[in-house]
């Protein structure tokens, strides 16, 4: 399953930039309306509202910003009408790409994510195309920074994990999504630091492609991600260490 690390990184780095103009932001208030309307206005009861309510606050997102998301979620203030939807094409080489979407504008948020495909060698397909090859899964993502890392793995299967992988300054964590809250909460009471934290749709199997291929799927990928209905975008893509070299001279 190892692999989103690296991107994982760098797309954390690119954050700063995104929330610069503002993009950022308007897509965590987004994700905390939906995690508040569904689960209720108290983080401490509704983890997922927890969760993006972390995620925001990790981006210096303004807490009266954070506040007025989840009045807006819990119905307490007008807000837009939002919903979430999924679609799912083909990126260059063949590669599975699952666009995670929340947006008021369904038409347009469609005509936007198609547009995106084709500029970057891909095709929008249709519903249940590829989302097959992907399974649900707890990602949790934690940066050694001097922990060991046999005490990371021995805490996070006895918390619940299905696998743990090392890498060279990150552990990979990945849970079965019901237990994905009891190794997160397992994780921060012995106050292991975490950069990602989330319910990812995890590929069955990677897709290999040259270099040059490889960084065409992640350029897609970024235009997906940079558009203001899309939440999140999952891909087969296996990301070697020459894409990720030729991803970040793009930076």
């Amino acid at each position: 399953m190892s692999g989103h690390s690296k991107w994982s990184t760098i797309k954390r780095k690119k954050g700063a930039a995104d929330a610069k103009r503002g993009q950022l932001f308007t897509k965590l208030g987004r994700e905390i309306m939906i995690a508040a309307r569904e689960g209720g206005p108290d983080p401490d009861s509704n983890f997922r509202l927890r969760l993006v309510i972390d995620k925001a606050k990790q981006a210096n997102m303004p807490k009266d910003n954070i506040e007025r998301s989840v009045r807006r979620g819990a119905g307490l203030e007008r807000s837009e009408n939002l919903e979430q939807t999924s679609y799912e094409g083909y990126g260059p080489g063949g590669t599975a790409v699952l666009v995670r979407v929340v947006t008021d504008n369904r038409n347009r948020a469609v005509s936007d994510i198609r547009r995106a495909f084709s500029r970057h060698g891909g095709n929008l397909g249709e519903t249940g195309c590829v989302a097959w090859m992907f399974e649900q899964k707890g990602y949790i993502t934690v940066p050694l920074n001097g922990h060991s890392p046999d005490e990371l793995f021995n805490l996070a299967v006895e918390a619940g994990a299905e696998d743990v992988v090392v890498g060279e300054d990150m552990v990979e964590v990945y849970s079965d999504p019901h237990d994905f809250q009891s190794v997160q909460e397992s994780l921060a009471a012995a106050e292991i630091e975490t950069d990602v934290a989330e319910v990812a749709m995890v590929p069955q199997s990677k897709m290999d492609l040259d270099p040059s291929a490889g960084l065409k799927v992640m350029n897609l990928v970024d235009a997906l991600e940079e558009l203001e209905d899309v939440e999140r975008v999952f891909t087969n893509l296996a990301i070697t260490d020459e894409m990720f070299e030729l991803y970040t001279q793009e930076e």
